[in-house]
């Protein structure tokens, strides 16, 4: 069957549909947002049901739905699942965006929208592959299960407890996953590693009210002082965390790894350039792929408190805020990390301080052998359709489900991404390059027809 043919005979109804979906603002993190969250989903069960699929269903969790389907008519031959999600992040800072994020705009060949990339636009060329299947050969060559979820965004919540309660009806020998990246334009990469997360909030509080500054400055503890004399207690001067016991189970970087990762070919200046930085920063001994790919991190994610308003307020503010979150590789426990930086916030809060913290997101890391037959059959598929080899890599986010599914369900978990590190996910301007939307869908099919 010419594939590419059929692709680039529907290229602009795809499109339109993509952006029917896109166009729903399915922020799942903003509660405003609910019955947008129930559009998606159900937006999502018409186009797999278009698709061909049956057994379409939406199931109702205590957030956001998931939505389940299935084509399994290939006996003897074997079963993928296919994840992705509907939901998306919030758009603020919105007057950064060239155009409105729910309004999606073709420019330079690059689809921009909120979820263009992550992870509307990726998940749709799956449904859109087995369309293409479905109506030019009348069957798969494989069984086919889909599991979609709208929570993926503030950590999957509710389908741990819909994995764990439907193992059967998930059973599958791989999972198929488009929410990665490749390392740049023509240079596909299959990641075998995430890093994990776990985070949590710290608000700090000293007297009862906010106080004078110059009738009680210098004689009482300010909470901001004391917060950011707790946070820079996190790293010492060389970048490393100080956190006791925090490095424990952090697998020691091999030459083979450090060679693996060096393929990527990263150009450290031209980063900076991009980003106008005039230095990178992060743990000494190590490269800025190195420190994003496979070491953890303790981050800032937001800090307030005290007056923030225009001109000058002469108090001593009463609390302080802070957000933090970690990425986690080898064998780190986020309950575990999650434990240690509570004692070691108790044993450096300063006197006259007293802090309250709010445990949060947990999710494991997850790495896989880039030998396992699967991810050279992908990486065979990648090769047919961009002409090279991708490359293996560790990726630096996380997508808490996938060690879940690979621990679960005991399959190994494909990670087949489209997107580009430059396509602005989580951010304003988000898009999606059209380039890899074609060779995406292609990509996919072949990889359905080599297993």
């Amino acid at each position: 069957m010419d594939y590419q043919a059929y692709f680039e005979q529907h290229r602009v109804e795809h499109l339109n549909e993509l952006k029917e979906w896109i166009s729903i603002p399915s922020v799942s993190a903003l509660s405003e947002h609910k019955e947008d969250m129930n559009r998606a989903a159900n937006w999502l069960v018409d186009a797999l049901r278009r698709a061909g699929l049956e057994n379409v269903e939406i199931h109702q969790t205590a957030g956001h739905p998931i939505v389940y389907a299935d084509y399994m008519h290939a006996p003897g031959k074997p079963t993928v699942l296919v994840y992705g999600h509907y939901d998306v992040q919030p758009v603020d800072p919105l007057h950064l965006w060239e155009t409105p994020p729910f309004e999606p705009t073709i420019r330079d060949n690059k689809l921009y929208a909120r979820g263009a990339t992550d992870d509307k636009g990726q998940l749709f060329l799956h449904i859109k592959a087995l369309e293409a299947i479905l109506k030019q050969e009348g069957t798969l060559p494989v069984n086919v299960k889909v599991c979609i979820e709208g929570e993926e965004e503030i950590t999957s919540a509710n389908l741990y407890p819909f994995l764990e309660k439907n193992k059967d009806k998930l059973a599958t020998d791989a999972v198929l996953i488009s929410d990665t990246e490749l390392l740049g334009p023509g240079k596909p990469a299959i990641c075998t590693g995430l890093r994990g997360l776990c985070s949590l909030d710290v608000s700090v509080h000293t007297a009862n009210t906010d106080l004078h500054s110059g009738t009680y400055g210098g004689g009482v503890p300010n909470a901001l002082h004391a917060l950011v004399s707790l946070l820079a207690s996190f790293h010492d001067d060389q970048g490393r965390i100080a956190v006791d016991g925090f490095y424990d189970g952090v697998p020691e970087l091999t030459a083979e790894m450090r060679e693996e990762l060096a393929k990527k070919g990263f150009d450290e200046e031209q980063l900076k350039q991009r980003l106008g930085l005039d230095a990178l920063y992060g743990e000494e001994g190590y490269s800025f792929v190195e420190r994003v790919g496979v070491r953890p991190t303790l981050e800032m994610n937001g800090m307030y408190g005290g007056f923030q308003g225009e001109g000058t307020k002469t108090v001593i503010p009463c609390e302080a805020h802070a957000k933090i979150t970690c990425r986690l590789v080898g064998q780190q426990d986020p309950q575990d990390i999650l434990d240690k930086i509570e004692r070691h916030i108790r044993s450096h809060t300063p006197a006259g301080a007293k802090v309250t913290i709010v445990q949060r997101e947990k999710g494991n890391p997850f790495t896989i052998d880039p030998q396992t037959p699967l991810l050279q059959t992908a990486a065979d598929a990648y090769e047919q359709v961009y002409g090279v080899r991708p490359v293996f890599t560790k990726d630096g986010g996380s997508i808490p489900i996938v060690e879940a599914f690979a621990r679960e369900l005991s399959a190994p978990v494909v990670l087949m991404g489209f997107g580009l590190p430059t396509e602005n996910l989580h951010a304003p301007n988000e898009h999606f390059h059209l380039e890899n939307f074609d060779k995406g869908l292609l990509t996919i099919v072949e990889f359905l027809k080599r297993i």
